[in-house]
């Protein structure tokens, strides 16, 4: 199983599908608990609902599950919300806090899957940012995630529809901030925040580097905006979907539209 799969496109936008794989070398699933095997924390059917939302963009997904290891956490294991709730570059509890092993990863099983995982994926993120802005001068990664819209382990009360993360602002111009807020906004039926709880994650922060050319900005979906339900089998809600899907074209078309704007900003 290759851990990344690649879908080349001729536009600015880059999609970043870090937490959509299921699959786990059957060494590590043997090792995950009742618990962990269910897979909960994945970011169920979000490859299906971005699905031709934006011809031309280009896709970086991770076919790993992220108990192997978080494609979006950062390499080193630093925490990404210090003093908050949260998971790790392998988790060991789940989003609720509890434990996902029967027999826990060593230092030694981390180190060798952030090599034959979370390397890969970031090294394909890079050089797709890189290929996109070399051809139009500017790259724009968009960053997809979902999230039961609530778990009280991680965040009080009910999440909103969309949570838009730019890590305070840092990771890209602002006009693309304010694009995807505004389409937020307006979407009837639907709620939105900018840098609430989820700011952006590892990728984010990383690759976002608005001076260099590069910019970045997560969306993290409540899943009950798609699902039937945030519990399993966590089965795919083609008329809830079939409503998102439109506000999410909107996003990724504006983006795209907005980057020849933004060469020569940096």
């Amino acid at each position: 199983m290759t851990p990344v799969e690649i879908t080349r496109g001729d536009g600015p936008v880059v999609l970043g599908l870090p937490h959509t794989g299921t699959w786990l070398p059957p060494d590590i699933l043997a090792r995950l608990n009742a618990r962990g095997q269910r897979l909960t924390d994945t970011d169920w059917h979000i490859d299906r609902l971005y699905d031709g939302l934006l011809p031309g963009a280009t896709t970086v997904r991770a076919t790993f599950h992220r108990y192997v290891i978080d494609a979006n956490r950062p390499p080193d294991g630093s925490s990404l919300y210090p003093g908050q709730n949260t998971t790790g570059l392998v988790p060991l509890t789940d989003f609720d806090g509890q434990p996902l092993w029967t027999d826990p990863p060593t230092e030694v099983e981390i180190a060798a899957r952030r090599a034959a995982f979370h390397g890969p994926y970031g090294a394909a993120l890079a050089a797709e940012l890189e290929r996109v802005r070399s051809r139009h001068g500017v790259a724009i990664l968009y960053d997809c995630h979902s999230i039961r819209s609530r778990i009280p382990f991680l965040f009080d009360g009910t999440l909103p529809d969309f949570n838009i993360g730019t890590a305070q602002g840092q990771s890209c111009d602002p006009r693309i901030a304010q694009a995807v807020q505004g389409i937020c906004a307006r979407a009837e039926g639907f709620s939105s925040v900018l840098d609430g709880r989820f700011t952006g994650g590892w990728a984010t922060r990383h690759f976002g580097q608005p001076a260099q050319g590069i910019h970045a900005i997560q969306m993290e979906l409540a899943q009950s905006t798609h699902l039937e339900t945030e519990a399993p089998p966590f089965a795919y809600d083609a008329a809830r979907a079939a409503r998102l899907r439109p506000v999410l074209a909107e996003i990724l078309t504006t983006l795209a539209a907005l980057a020849p704007d933004l060469r020569g900003t940096s």
